[in-house]
């Protein structure tokens, strides 16, 4: 994680993925923000991080967990150039970089966990990421003080979609303020007939 911690602090600020007024507060804004949501990710699962931007919350997962495969999305170039070289300098083999957004992906990537971090309100959100969705999996929205009133904003998206959403916190033990999810579950697939 101090490797990928480095990546940020010099390219990631050189090509503004992050901002120099973040480097001091990296770890607990960032990293361990991430960090501390990858226990609820069933073992061995497929994940999209959708607008990974600088690979929050993809590339944390996948440092510390090998057994994750795991997808960015990132539509801007000089993101996913940067994602690519962070995935190559790591070493990660269960990674790849998909220079795309999140519409372009539907009906051709599916996952078990899908996440975004700072993406889009949860209406609009949940519009690009549902579709990724395997049936019975997850939405791991990372959302902060506003998360409640998204959530309500979102009531008839959920409704429409026949999905249920709860707001959990993580890292409560750990961070101030602790790290705000909205999880999203999506139907399992209907027994036939």
């Amino acid at each position: 994680m101090t490797a990928y911690a480095e990546l940020l602090a010099g390219p990631g600020v050189a090509h503004g993925l992050i901002g120099p007024r973040e480097v001091p507060r990296l770890w607990e804004r960032h990293l361990i923000n991430c960090a501390v949501v990858v226990p609820t990710v069933p073992t061995g699962a497929s994940v999209i991080d959708v607008g990974s931007g600088a690979g929050l919350p993809g590339l944390v997962w996948a440092l510390l967990r090998s057994d994750l495969q795991v997808v960015l999305v990132e539509p801007l170039l000089r993101r996913a150039e940067f994602l690519r070289g962070a995935v190559q300098e790591l070493g990660l083999t269960g990674v790849r970089v998909e220079r795309a957004r999140a519409e372009d992906l539907q009906g051709r990537c599916i996952a078990e966990v899908v996440t975004a971090r700072a993406v889009a309100p949860l209406p609009r959100l949940l519009d690009l990421t549902l579709p990724l969705v395997q049936p019975g999996g997850r939405l791991l929205a990372f959302k902060g003080r506003t998360a409640g009133a998204e959530l309500t904003a979102a009531s008839d998206t959920l409704c429409t979609a026949e999905t249920s959403a709860v707001l959990t916190t993580y890292g409560e033990n750990v961070l101030d303020p602790p790290t705000t999810i909205v999880e999203v579950s999506a139907p399992p697939v209907p027994p036939p007939g």
